[in-house]
């Protein structure tokens, strides 16, 4: 059995060449992985026989659930049962040959499995490991479980959001998640970056509660100038008004909001109305001391004309404005489908299935949506004969549980 390590021809895009190790689960391992795949990287989808927990999650169709469909495009799926020695020989080979390994898996289960950072380091000394945690690797939440609504609760989101008389409510799209697998890959471009000057490989520790009270500078901010602690305010600005949503005629709501003196002339001007010349609303501080006598007369005119009308006037106008899209428009809209952001791609056993689409756009190296996302095991075979492993060794392995193989 030789020691193989052959790589496919290289994908395009920007990371061609590079070989990332997805063995996260969910949402901001994986997601961090997936875009640098979009990016050209060959991103290999390790998982157990069990399967990523997004594959047991949300709406099915024939088998396959959309978390794990909408997240893991641009990948390759192998099944590798790391408890047996004849798996981990498999995984060790195949780290040899890769640039990056992203893991979510929490200690003790990371040493037993052989993906802690100095583990993995033995098959590559330049690995580029990023672990990704709800807290942090260490500290006193150290090995807690957690997901994006617990950093919600940790970070103080939850107790911004909502209307101000109301209870807290969580942000319902996993952005916590998104932002942290954005995080995930800027610490793996800078790592390459350092890896290209110096040889040296590095250890990534990324949290879903520091990606959060990054994004909280602004509030945090706030307090730490005054100790003011930023009030729920709704759909309003605490900065400014209007800001909010306003009812028209069929029914359908509009997004307005005017942070400057020019924006709030340019909604007079779109509504045919002399509100600037009325001492209630002669500054951005006398808006907000009368927004509800501002917000009454903006729901009247908007109630006089239809959605899309009124936006029509409003973006003619210049106004800060915007439809509130159910799902069905937001992937029909003209600039969401311009932006390339809903793509088509093949997937093994359900046919052509829609995913969104790489959100950088770099123009001469653009990155693109090459793979379908994988079934459970589907290259787990294709990636064993580039490890140099032959028809008899992988049948042993198939055989043992060590490995398993799916696909059409």
């Amino acid at each position: 059995m030789s020691d193989g390590g052959a790589r496919p021809a290289p994908a395009s895009g920007p990371l061609a060449g590079i070989r990332v190790l997805d063995l996260a689960t969910m949402l901001a391992g994986p997601y961090g992985a997936t875009l640098l795949g979009d990016l050209g990287a060959d991103v290999i989808k390790v998982e157990s026989h069990y399967g990523d927990e997004s594959r047991h999650l949300g709406p099915e169709r024939d088998g396959e659930r959309s978390p794990f469909l909408s997240l893991n495009r641009n990948k390759r799926g192998v099944v590798l049962d790391l408890r047996r020695p004849a798996a981990r020989e498999v995984f060790g080979r195949l780290a040899r040959t890769s640039d990056i390994l992203i893991t979510n898996v929490r200690e003790p289960a990371l040493s037993r499995l052989g993906l802690a950072y100095e583990q993995v380091r033995r098959h590559r000394v330049d690995v580029i490991w990023v672990g990704v945690t709800a807290f942090g690797p260490d500290g006193p939440y150290a090995g807690r479980p957690g997901i994006d609504f617990l950093a919600q609760g940790y970070a103080g989101l939850l107790s911004l959001n909502g209307e101000p008389s109301g209870a807290p409510v969580r942000v319902t799209v996993p952005l916590v998640d998104v932002m942290t697998s954005l995080l995930v890959v800027s610490g793996v471009l800078t790592a390459l970056h350092v890896r290209t000057q110096t040889g040296q490989g590095q250890r990534i520790d990324v949290s879903l509660l520091d990606a959060l009270v990054h994004a909280q500078c602004s509030g945090l901010g706030a307090y730490f100038l005054t100790g003011e602690v930023v009030p729920r305010t709704g759909n309003r600005s605490q900065y400014f008004a209007p800001s909010g949503i306003y009812p028209c005629a069929d029914g359908r709501g509009i997004v307005i909001t005017c942070p400057s003196e020019k924006f709030f002339a340019s909604l007079c001007t779109a509504l045919d109305v002399e509100w600037t010349n009325d001492p209630r609303f002669a500054s951005i501080a006398r808006r907000l001391e009368n927004q509800d006598d501002l917000d009454c007369l903006i729901t009247e005119r908007c109630r006089s004309v239809p959605r899309d009308e009124l936006l029509e006037r409003l973006i003619a106008a210049d106004v800060l404005a915007a439809p509130i899209n159910e799902i069905p428009e937001a992937v029909c809209d003209p600039q969401v489908c311009h932006n390339g952001m809903i793509v088509t791609t093949e997937h093994a056993t359900l046919g052509p299935i829609r995913v969104t689409g790489v959100p950088v756009k770099l123009h001469d190296t653009p990155g693109s949506v090459r793979r379908g996302p994988p079934v459970k095991g589907q290259h787990t075979e294709e990636m064993l004969v580039e490890l140099g492993y032959g028809p008899d060794e992988i049948s042993v392995l198939r055989h043992d549980g060590a490995v398993a193989t799916g696909g059409p």
